[in-house]
């Protein structure tokens, strides 16, 4: 059987937006997921959005490639915790849980099987009690998550009207929109907007009267 694959030339640049969303049914009843991009079935690299509905849980497993996780609604857990809105995860290779949602159900961004071996670090970040840093221009604050070798990974605030420089993304840029919406001379991409922009692309980004919040990953998509 040949691997699943979904827009996985990373050479393209890919916009995905929530008209565009299709979600199918996982291996598991009352888990959904929109596949962004994929390469490989269940063991998989893949990028996704992941939601819980009340009182849904997934097997314990093991993650063979590390897997990162944004909890954007409700309240995933995985007893090791409990980790509401607004939390950043990180569990490297060979980490396991049994993820599950409580009666509020959960939406997650999730990354899976796109780990460094040399990447080991375990990560537990509410990002709503963190200090957050001003950015390269007026108007951006910044909140870093994660650095390993070239790849980057915050979550960027923008306030309304703010303007970015033209710049080029060495290593790929990855983008998912949370909340508002974000610019750029290629298009408008409202909350839940995904953007996979590849080596040395380049854009000039910047916001409305409604700013924007975002994750951001660079650095990562050399090959």
């Amino acid at each position: 059987m040949s691997e699943t694959k979904i827009r996985a030339d990373f050479s393209q640049r890919v916009v995905i937006r929530p008209k565009d969303y299709i979600w199918e049914s996982s291996p598991t009843q009352g888990v959904l997921r929109v596949k962004f991009d994929r390469i490989g079935d269940e063991i998989a690299r893949a990028t996704s959005l992941v939601r819980y509905t009340p009182n849904s849980e997934f097997p314990a497993h093991q993650h063979f490639g590390g897997e990162e996780i944004l909890v954007l609604e409700g309240v995933f857990e995985d007893g090791t915790g409990q980790y509401p809105t607004g939390t950043y995860l990180r569990n490297p290779i060979g980490s396991e849980h049994q993820p599950k949602a409580g009666p509020d159900g959960a939406l997650l961004f999730v990354k899976l099987g796109q780990f460094s071996s040399a990447d080991i670090q375990t990560s537990r970040i509410s990002t709503f009690e963190q200090s957050w840093s001003q950015g390269l221009v007026p108007g951006l604050t910044v909140l870093p998550l994660h650095e390993h070798a070239t790849e980057h990974t915050a979550l960027v605030n923008w306030l309304p009207n703010t303007q970015f420089q033209r710049h080029t993304h060495i290593g790929g840029e990855e983008i998912f929109v949370i909340r508002g919406t974000f610019y750029d001379e290629h298009g408008s991409y409202e909350s839940g907007s995904w953007i996979r922009s590849p080596h040395m692309s380049t854009h000039t980004p910047y916001t409305k009267e409604d700013g924007a919040l975002i994750y951001v990953k660079t650095g990562h998509l050399n090959s």
